[in-house]
């Protein structure tokens, strides 16, 4: 390592010696403070930069080990310089990756703890993975101070579940195809998103799950495409440099806090799907960014021989229980709740975060303990995607009282159930009700099941009933890529058509899925465009394709007018105050105050047999004001179902409120007005839903009282 004192002539050892904590780049009176955790190093350089593509650092500062390292910890003062001044490290140490050390001396390391990101033009993913000097093509972190920035009084909107419907999205796919009709500068911005926050309103979502948006690698795909979804992080602060319009390296802090303060203006929460398991750093032919050259044994799961344990299928396993990644991951999670005001966080393979150094289970993870005890995170938003890419599934038996759960089991069953698989009614009917077989013995709220029939990874709802397989060959590995296990119904073609028999019955699958998962027992989740059948032609792994292919086409709202309204006035009708405060009770509670009553054709008389293909179910309300009949119909003809009696009923009659057979606006019906029906009976057509409703209107108002949830 070259020991230099740089352009500016100043011995190190004028300079303050610093302090270890807090750990990044602090600034104080005067000037900024260094603090890096580099175990098993032998020296440490930070470097100053003028310019994200400077060729050289515009000055070295070569830390003396005597004063500038306590313990593990390596710190220096530095006066005269601030926010925004651009910096990285260098770190000298053995490499030995039979022992896990792979230090490169020669690479520029960005700060695991830096608050922003300047990205070079010439960024070079290759340089990295390359021994030798790559300055001029590596990612420089940037000194942040948060006490600038004016929140006019915002906090974290802590609504409570069971009044969440939750809308997954990519920021910048969102607004960045020309038809979104955002200024072309703000296409695929944070700023771009805010420009749409009036069409999320009228939506009536109430969060937005936000994909990775810590600043990731965009070279971290196949050559010739663009990493596009972001689950390639090499920071766990910074946001992502490109989702922002502004120019410098400070600018996307700014914007994405306008973004976060917008969205709540609004009433509408930010979760942010965070990847704590692995880096893109990958396995032992990928770049040296940040942790493998400071303490790759630390930071990553490691074999005997010093190869990368892979249970997340990105080349290596962040090591979430030791306690250095400990306080990194909370820190983290800190630091997006208190600086930039998030509501909560999604996590991505969050079975990872229960896993040894050695890649083993453990009883009691201490990771996981930590996030669900920290008092500074109570209240915030935490669900949990609840297995791994190494065989470890834990839907229904994660840890701790506060985390809710991606439910696997809800999308796959009622994937199942409305496609016409056996076998699977009594477990469709199961989801319908927040899945008591698997969370029932927790004695958790219902609000505990998220409930998703799609989401980023895997077919859009459009494709989940236009294909029958996937269709992945733009990703450039000869469509191996992507699940096989898509649980998809065509509908009798595969792809686009203009056979209008077919259009008809892929529309009214649509509504039937939308219908379930907005109407059952749980949080609701969507995904974005689905409320107007948006398609990836088949694509179930669209991660590098940063073009059409995964960009939001809003075109697609002047073809499906019928899929938006009928999504929008379920979500309206879902998120109006009912009459029971069910954010207050246990699932159990929930389902033993209100009288559930299963039929088939006939009342009474379920089939749950594994040939059946039709459910009914009656749900009378705790306070007998309101009372639901659902009926399905996933079978390949017509049904006739017998109705319960309407003297029995309050208000004495049956309304038609959902059918989704009918052509819009009777597919569903204004709850303020739906038709009453004259008949005992209820002829469903083949692949249909109908819920009907019998209704006292309430005391104090004219208007009937509206359903939180079934």
């Amino acid at each position: 390592m070259t020991k230099s004192t740089g352009r500016a002539g100043r011995k190190n050892g004028e300079l303050p010696k610093g302090n270890t904590s807090p750990l990044g780049a602090t600034v104080t009176r005067g000037g900024v403070n260094f603090s890096v955790f580099a175990r098993d190093c032998t020296g440490v350089e930070l470097l100053l930069f003028d310019h994200a593509d400077d060729t050289a650092p515009a000055r070295v500062i070569t830390l003396d080990p005597k004063c500038n390292r306590t313990y593990h910890y390596w710190h220096v003062f530095v006066p005269g310089i601030g926010a925004g001044q651009l910096y990285g490290y260098r770190v000298a140490g053995p490499f030995e990756p039979q022992r896990g050390r792979r230090f490169d001396p020669g690479k520029v390391l960005i700060d695991p703890y830096g608050r922003a990101i300047a990205v070079p033009d010439g960024y070079c993913r290759g340089d990295a993975c390359l021994p030798g000097d790559n300055a001029v093509s590596a990612m420089k972190s940037v000194v942040a101070d948060p006490r600038g920035y004016d929140w006019e009084g915002d906090l974290p909107l802590k609504r409570p579940y069971s009044k969440t419907v939750i809308y997954e999205m990519h920021v910048a796919g969102f607004t960045k195809h020309p038809s979104s009709g955002v200024a072309e500068e703000k296409r695929g911005t944070y700023a771009g998103l805010v420009e749409k926050i009036p069409y999320l309103k009228e939506l009536g979502i109430t969060a937005v799950e936000l994909l990775p948006i810590f600043q990731f690698d965009p070279l971290d795909a196949p050559l010739g495409l663009r990493n596009f979804w972001g689950y390639s992080p090499v920071s766990f602060f910074a946001p992502h440099a490109a989702y922002s319009s502004r120019k410098g390296p400070l600018g996307p802090l700014d914007e994405f806090r306008d973004m976060v303060k917008a969205l709540h203006k609004a009433g509408i929460e930010v979760i942010l799907d965070v990847v704590y398991n692995h880096t893109s750093e990958g396995d032992h032919n990928g770049p040296t960014f940040c942790f493998r050259g400071f303490a790759n044994d630390v930071y990553y799961s490691l074999d005997a021989d010093g190869s990368y344990i892979n249970h997340t299928g990105c080349g290596n396993t962040l090591n979430a229980n030791h306690h250095v990644v400990r306080r990194l991951i909370i820190d983290s999670l800190h630091y997006w709740v208190k600086e930039m005001h998030v509501d909560g966080f999604r996590f991505d393979l969050a079975s990872i975060l229960s896993r040894d150094g050695q890649g083993r289970p453990l009883k009691n993870p201490p990771i996981l303990w930590d996030i669900e005890s920290d008092p500074a995170l109570a209240g915030i938003k935490l669900i949990a995607e609840a297995w791994d890419a190494g065989g470890l599934y834990q839907v229904g038996s994660f840890i701790g009282d506060s985390w809710k759960e991606w439910n696997g089991e809800f999308r796959d069953d009622v994937r199942r159930f409305l496609k016409g698989d056996e076998g699977v009614v009594s477990r469709f009917a199961a989801r319908m009700l927040a899945s008591p077989d698997i969370y029932g013995h927790q004695e958790r709220e219902p609000e505990q099941s998220i409930n998703f029939v799609t989401c980023h990874d895997g077919f859009t709802l459009n494709d989940l009933v236009s294909y029958n397989d996937k269709h992945n060959e733009a990703n450039g590995e000869q469509n191996r890529d992507g699940s096989d296990a898509n649980l998809s119904w065509n509908c009798g073609v595969e792809g686009a058509t203009s056979d209008p028999a077919i259009e008809a019955l892929r529309n009214r699958q649509v509504k039937n899925f939308m219908a379930v998962t907005l109407l059952a027992l749980g949080t609701p989740m969507i995904l974005m465009g689905d409320e107007m059948r948006r398609t990836q032609r088949g694509n179930n792994n669209a991660y590098c394709q940063d073009n059409e292919l995964g960009w939001f086409d809003w075109d697609r709202l002047a073809v499906h007018p019928d899929i938006y309204r009928f999504t929008r006035e379920l979500i309206r009708a879902r998120l109006r105050q009912s009459d029971t405060p069910v954010e207050t009770l246990t699932l159990n509670q929930l389902l033993g105050q209100a009288r559930l009553e299963w039929h088939g054709v006939h009342l009474g008389t379920p089939d749950w047999s594994y040939q059946s293909h039709s459910i009914a179910l009656t749900v009378w309300s705790a306070s007998k004001h309101l009372v639901f009949h659902y009926m399905v119909n996933a079978y390949w003809e017509p049904l006739t179902f017998t109705l319960p009696p309407p003297r029995r009923l309050p208000g004495g009659a049956w309304h038609r409120w959902i059918d989704t057979s009918l052509a819009s606006p009777d597919d569903i019906s204004p709850w303020e007005s739906v038709p009453e029906l004259g008949s005992d009976s209820y002829r469903l057509p083949p692949r249909s839903l109908v819920v009907l409703v019998a209704k006292r209107h309430s005391r104090n108002s004219s208007r009937p009282v509206a359903p939180a949830a079934p």
